[in-house]
């Protein structure tokens, strides 16, 4: 068979180029028309899983540290949020730095950073230097996703990406919904601090094997850094990320600086990318923008995101505030969802190989309303367990429909040289329409709460109410994916490829 050279690099088809294709060539089945995972592919994605795992690791953890650092539990929560400021900083720089380095470096430091981060958190004296640890984790974590990306982009021949894609669904997923079930269990066995000591072994393994198997694949460039722009990124990024993260806690004028200042930022370095990109080469290329199916992509995967993470902090809310559930307790409920979504990914990327997206998005988007609208009529304060898990799966399952063809098809529209770029450009939306998303639910939330209560309900039903107000906006979301889903090609449209002589 031979090896598709859709979406390759010119310079980058050398002798370890050459090996990847071998091993997908030699992993095709009888029928010679699919292909399995190869093996480098899914120790990156294992490399993957265990560091966002760490993303919602320690949210069971918050009470241990108030007691062990005596602080108070609103500055304790800045474990996870530092995670997610620092993930959406790094974030929009890899694209650049992922052109600048080769895989293997790149992999390297991404790993090395992340195990440094861990080591300096297990051994914390202060909560301060706990701190310090996570965002060292984070900055490695955030280069591990668009790096896995950009190198199955670049190595998987295009009619097999829907496969390879679809297991990549497993860190995305699965990781986020098993952290606080797994923090829960090694909680039981003693301090926070084994979480930390569990960590570590299992990703310094991953890496080693990892390295023994991965090769360089693209070109490398030597283009400056503009570290204006890096400046200018890590704070407006992190900076909207963070007001974002503050609505419901903050005042509406610190709100309006922290969201305002944020969005500013953004503005001016999205221009300065746009200047950028006519005198050299730029931190964040935007022309992966002029890509229509890139684009359409995009946009609706922040509003599948928006709806997604809203109602992934919906449900916990409920759960531990109405109904008494532990964190634990409330990962245990919320982990099959998660578990569905990332097993069915692979399955869902071998359709998408066969019959393209339109058939797999369009009933998704469409599922993914009716879950999020079911759940606002049925979720009151008694609701059935079995109904929310069953209704939770139904959710999970349906995005599982929507982004795995989605990421394959927006980032299979992009030339080669652009692959990091696309790559960076959706990890940055994803934190942004995530932190939107949750605001947007939050203060939808939070407002009909305080209506119902002043006009004479209990807090518990006042409660419910908002909570169902916010499960309409998430359908409502929803809704706009459906009409984005409309728009969609049904395959990539591939750039044109360089003529070969």
């Amino acid at each position: 068979m031979t090896a598709h050279t859709d979406g390759v690099p010119e310079a980058s088809t050398e002798p370890e180029l050459a090996e990847f294709e071998a091993e997908f060539s030699q992993a095709s089945d009888e029928s010679g028309d699919t292909f399995k995972t190869p093996l480098v592919i899914k120790l990156l994605v294992a490399a993957t899983f265990v560091v966002i795992l760490n993303e919602t690791i320690m949210l069971n953890a918050i009470p241990h540290l108030m007691d062990d650092f005596n602080v108070a539990a609103r500055d304790a929560q800045w474990i996870s949020s530092i995670f997610m400021l620092t993930m959406a900083a790094v974030i929009p720089i890899t694209g650049w730095f992922l052109q600048r380095v080769t895989t293997r470096s790149a992999y390297t430091i991404a790993m090395t950073t992340f195990g440094i981060g861990t080591i300096i958190c297990g051994t914390a004296p202060i909560f301060e230097m706990l701190l310090v640890g996570r965002a060292v984790q984070a900055a490695g974590t955030a280069v591990m996703m668009p790096l896995l990306m950009t190198t199955v982009m670049t190595v998987v021949p295009e009619q097999a990406r829907g496969r390879v894609m679809g297991n990549m669904m497993l860190a995305i997923s699965v990781a986020p919904a098993m952290g606080p079930a797994v923090s829960g269990l090694i909680l039981n066995l003693g301090s926070w601090r084994l979480i930390f000591a569990f960590m570590l072994p299992i990703a310094v393994v991953v890496s080693v094997l990892s390295l023994r198997h991965l090769k360089n694949v693209g070109e490398t460039n030597t283009a400056p850094v503009s570290w204006f722009s890096v400046a200018v990124a890590a704070l407006g990024f992190s900076t909207l990320v963070y007001g974002l993260s503050e609505v419901g806690a903050r005042s509406t004028g610190q709100l309006t600086l922290l969201i305002g200042g944020g969005a500013a930022l953004v503005a001016l370095f999205t221009l300065w990318q746009l200047r950028l990109q006519r005198v050299e080469a730029p931190l964040l290329d935007l022309r992966a923008f002029k890509h229509r199916t890139f684009t359409v992509t995009l946009v609706l995967m922040s509003m599948a995101f928006m709806a997604f993470l809203g109602s992934m902090i919906l449900l916990p809310l409920y759960l531990q505030q109405l109904r008494g559930l532990s964190a634990m307790q409330t990962g245990l409920l919320v982990m099959p969802g998660g578990l569905a979504m990332g097993l069915l990914g692979p399955r869902i990327g071998a359709i998408y190989d066969k019959i393209g997206a339109r058939p797999l998005v369009i009933p998704g988007s469409i599922l993914m309303v009716v879950a999020l609208f079911t759940i606002s009529r049925v979720i009151d304060e008694s609701t059935s367990y079995a109904l929310l898990l069953g209704l939770h799966v139904l959710l999970m399952l349906s995005l599982a429909a929507i982004f795995t063809p989605v990421f394959t098809l927006g980032l299979g529209a992009l030339p080669p040289e652009l692959y990091s770029h696309g790559s960076s450009i959706l990890g940055t939306l994803q934190q942004v329409a995530g932190a939107i998303g949750t605001a947007a639910l939050v203060v939808i939330l939070e407002n009909r709460s305080e209506s119902l209560v002043s006009s004479g309900s209990t807090a518990d039903q006042a409660f419910v109410g908002g909570l169902q107000w916010a499960f309409v906006a998430g359908a409502v979301f929803g809704a706009v994916v459906i009409v984005l889903s409309l728009m969609l090609p049904a395959k990539a449209d591939l750039p044109a490829a360089p003529a070969h002589h």
